[in-house]
């Protein structure tokens, strides 16, 4: 990776944290899917994966009072059930039906009814979402909307969405690192010091994005939370039909 690549990407870690560090989430999905544009898919999730890990970890470190541990120990138990299942075929998808599944799915979930959506988020919600989300993580990088809709239909409030997302997520990307960084033949190595930048820019962006969460209301986030993912949904769905027709 040349020194202006890795230069720019950091400055969009940067950006990516800060959404993330704001919303609780976003940012992972613009960045997982300009990595996949510059970068082989394996390489991009371990280099995503530490990046978030990072990101995450920080988010996880500030909001540290607010995380709900019960919840994180059902949904990480789910995560770790999808990637034993995963690890038994190492699928690996194709960068277009990665990006068509990342776009696609807060539009699937939109036509669930209602009456099949969990109510709430509890332990069995947590351990099923953890299920779910990892499977959809190693499809497409991120868990994309899927747990977005799983946190926010809870009664918990911004800070307690975002501290807990950040410790389920901690978990997530450490599991998604695993199964691409070791199990995944191809991945390649990343140099250390473009981790070591990943890491800085992360912890620089989660921080900016708490001064602005603070000024933020619940129905201010929610609302925020959810325009965002539609735009960007939108937008993978048409990258990935470009990748797939083979115009790019």
């Amino acid at each position: 990776m040349t020194i202006a690549t890795a230069l720019g990407l950091g400055l969009l870690m940067v950006f990516t944290a800060f959404l993330s560090g704001i919303f609780g989430m976003a940012g992972g999905m613009v960045l997982i899917g300009v990595l996949l544009f510059v970068l082989p898919l394996p390489m991009a999730m371990v280099l995503h994966a530490v990046t978030q890990m990072a990101s995450n970890g920080w988010r996880a470190f500030l909001w540290w009072r607010h995380i709900q541990w019960r919840i994180t120990v059902y949904y990480v138990t789910g995560c770790f059930i999808a990637v034993g299942l995963w690890s038994l075929t190492l699928y690996v998808p194709e960068k277009a039906v990665a990006l068509l599944m990342l776009g696609l799915s807060p539009f699937l979930l939109r036509i669930v009814p209602a009456r099949l959506m969990p109510a709430t988020l509890g332990p069995l919600q947590a351990l099923g979402g953890g299920v779910a989300c990892m499977a959809l993580m190693l499809l497409t990088g991120v868990t994309g909307p899927l747990m977005d809709q799983l946190f926010l239909r809870s009664t918990m409030n911004r800070r307690q969405i975002v501290a807990t997302k950040a410790s389920c997520q901690v978990f997530g990307h450490g599991s998604k690192l695993l199964y691409f960084g070791a199990l995944i033949e191809g991945a390649g190595s990343v140099e250390p010091w473009v981790l070591a930048m990943a890491v800085a820019a992360s912890m620089l962006g989660t921080s900016l994005g708490k001064q602005i969460l603070e000024r933020l209301s619940d129905a201010q986030f929610r609302s925020w939370a959810g325009r965002l993912i539609t735009v960007l949904g939108l937008y993978y769905v048409g990258y990935g039909l470009v990748l797939l027709a083979g115009i790019a």
